[in-house]
This record gives C-alpha cells, sequence and structure tokens, in this order.
C-alpha cells in the first residue's frame, strides 16, 4: 500500500511510527507523523488502557528470563573502531532520548546491545529498516545488534510476523531472510494483511497466516512442516512471551524504537530523521563504552 501514497509522503515516513492506538495503524495514518520538535517518545499517542487493549502481551517478566532477540549474524559484525565519547550537548536526555527506568538486563556480556523494537507488518519499519542496516554495520567492535518483534497490533496480524521471526531465528535463517520478509509484505504482498489494489485490510480470512510465512521460507531451505511445527512450539510461545514483556518493560509504546544497552531508548521522530538517528546511536554506545 506504501507505494500509493504520493512521493511527497516520503519524507514524512522519516518521522513516522506505528503506535499502540488502533486508530492510527494504517500506512496512511503513519505517513503524517508529528513533528520531530517533540519532547516525548514519537507517537506515545495510546493510552495504557488503549495499549493494554491492542497488545496480548503479559506483564514484564523478571529480569532472569527476558532477553533481546540476537540479530542476523552478518548485522553482528563490527565495522569500525569505538569513538570516543564527547558530549557537545546536541544531544538531550527527555528530548531526543530516553532513560529506561529500571534499566534491563543484556544477553551479551562483555557487548554494548543495540535494539530494534520492530515489526514486519509496521510500514514505518519498513521504511526505516535500511536505516537500521545501516546502523547495525556501523556499530564499533564492542557493540552487538538485536532485534525485538512486537505483537501489540493484532488488529494488523502483528502477532504472526512476530511468531514467523522468533520461528526463523530458531531456525537459523533470519540473518538471510530478514530484508526479504519485508518485501514479501510490502513489495510483493505475498504476506501482506493489506488490499494490494485499494486501502484497507483484507478481510481477516485472508489474512496471511503462519503456514504462508512457511511458504516464504522455504526459499531458504526451510521445511515448510518443520517451520510450522517449530512456530507452535513451547520455545517459540515462550520466546513471543518473552518479547512482549521486554518491549514494555522499556516503555516501548511505538515502532519503530531504538534501545541502546537496555538503558535508553529513542525513535527517528525524537532523533530528528533517520540520519540523526545512526549518529544517536553512534553516541549513545560510545556513552556507555565510556561509562558515563
Amino acid at each position: 500500500m506504501l507505494k500509493r501514497l504520493p512521493f511527497l509522503c516520503a519524507a514524512l515516513l522519516a518521522l513516522a511510527a506505528c503506535s499502540h492506538d488502533s486508530n492510527s495503524g494504517s500506512p496512511a495514518a503513519e505517513a503524517s507523523a508529528p513533528a520531530v520538535t517533540s519532547t516525548a517518545p514519537a507517537s506515545a499517542v495510546s493510552s495504557p488502557a488503549t495499549a493494554a487493549a491492542a497488545s496480548t502481551a503479559a506483564a514484564p517478566a523478571s529480569s532472569a528470563t527476558v532477553a533481546p532477540a540476537q540479530a542476523p549474524a552478518e548485522a553482528a559484525t563490527p565495522a569500525v573502531a569505538a569513538a570516543p565519547f564527547v558530549d557537545t550537548g546536541k544531544w538531550v536526555e527527555g528530548k531526543n532520548y530516553f532513560r529506561i527506568d529500571p534499566a534491563q538486563p543484556t544477553s551479551h556480556p562483555g557487548k554494548i546491545e543495540v535494539t530494534e523494537v520492530f515489526s514486519y507488518g509496521c510500514p514505518a519499519c519498513n521504511a526505516f529498516h535500511s536505516t537500521v542496516d545501516r546502523i547495525a554495520k556501523s556499530l564499533p567492535s564492542d557493540a552487538v545488534m538485536n532485534y525485538l518483534a512486537a505483537s501489540f497490533r493484532p488488529d494488523e496480524n502483528w502477532p504472526m510476523y512476530q511468531r514467523a521471526f522468533y520461528t526463523a531465528q530458531a531456525l537459523g535463517v533470519v540473518d538471510k531472510s530478514h530484508d526479504a520478509m519485508y518485501d514479501a509484505v510490502w513489495k510483493s504482498k505475498e504476506l501482506s494483511t493489506y488490499n494490494a489494489t485499494s486501502s484497507g485490510l483484507k478481510p481477516h480470512e485472508a489474512w496471511p497466516t503462519i503456514e504462508d510465512a512457511a511458504k516464504f521460507y522455504a526459499k531458504y531451505g526451510v521445511d515448510p512442516k518443520e517451520f510450522v511445527a517449530v512456530a507452535n512450539s513451547f520455545s517459540v510461545n515462550t520466546q513471543m512471551k518473552r518479547a512482549d514483556d521486554l518491549m514494555k518493560a522499556y516503555g516501548v509504546d511505538s515502532t519503530p524504537t531504538m534501545i541502546v544497552n537496555g538503558k535508553y531508548r529513542f525513535t527517528a521522530n525524537s532523533a530528528g530523521g533517520y540520519a540523526q538517528s545512526i549518529e544517536l546511536t553512534l553516541w549513545l554506545v560510545s556513552k556507555e563504552a565510556a561509562g558515563k
């Protein structure tokens, strides 16, 4: 559906986000995101009651049981040396980035974790994911990239996309399929929940299923029957719940959201744009490395 938007909306997509609010989930609505001067997290428009109704997640789990999903192996490869930390006053806590209280545990001792909270079904995440790829490739050797798949928009089939991600991760094909999965939803539309030729969602019975996702992942050498079996396993169900718990513990209310080392969160909106998101990520990584 994104290709139906006028070209000038591309600039606005840079500031868009998919929120808990079920009234703002369509691609068209995401294109009219607030300006970057906001001093609150991007698209923090949902009330706690609305978020609870839209989400299938349970309350945050204890810190001992929650860990973010590891990024594709190719994205975890460091490309640059760590930059020294310099605070020029450009980045302001409470405006450009937000402290997570309490800070959440990370799963890579000795590494600084950078996590994107996303969904394949989120149009803003689709627009932002090439920037996330650039972030992953820019991380220094003391940092690692992770992804946390969200499910808080069941009205747009996000739980299925979340299940597909964690199944692909369990089967070791996320590194080969991550970008292609976005294409399957937003370009070829083979896994889209939106109508291909008109606005709005498909009828619920026409939404892509985990069986449809299994056919997609067969392109990467996965047996569709095995994919479905793993998708419905206790292990994947547990990983999905942990992801939902951790997202709530982070205080995330929109996607895409970036998390740095379980301590800080920000969006492209609060950072000021896509390029600034890369800069802010690396600055927060250097801040963590310096122990500031």
